[in-house]
């Protein structure tokens, strides 16, 4: 599976990054959402890690970008933050994420999240025609 990660934290991306490859995924990644969305154009990922706190465009706007795009539609979006704010998660939700993780990130857990993420999108859409 090809994993985005937008983190503009080096050790939070490198330790993601280091978790999801062990587990035998490609990573791609951008440290803000200006890279990010460049980088969403030119290849396709299975999923998105996206941190909400990123410098100049916020990860909302992001999330929200991806849902608004044909290409990016349908991919499932996983929300990364430091805040466990309950009105956060929920505006995570309404733009269009699917899971919402809270720093620091559990390297023991963060794979099998990732990966019950994409299952339960493809679950969704499983013999039914995309819009």
């Amino acid at each position: 599976m090809k994993i985005f990660i937008v983190e503009d934290d080096p050790v939070s991306l490198k330790l993601a990054c280091a978790v999801l490859q062990s587990g035998g995924h490609t990573v791609m990644s951008a440290m803000s959402a200006d890279q990010a969305i460049l980088s969403l154009k030119a290849g396709k990922p299975d999923a998105i890690l996206l941190d909400l706190q990123l410098p100049g465009i916020n990860g909302l706007a992001v999330a929200r970008q991806c849902r608004d795009e044909p290409a990016t539609r349908y991919i499932p979006i996983i929300a990364v933050t430091a805040f466990s704010d309950d009105y956060l998660r929920a505006d995570a939700l309404e733009a269009g994420c699917d899971d919402y993780l809270i720093k620091p990130l559990n390297t023991r857990t963060l794979l099998q999240q990732v990966e019950n993420v994409v299952f339960a999108k493809a679950q969704q859409f499983q013999g039914k025609p995309r819009p």
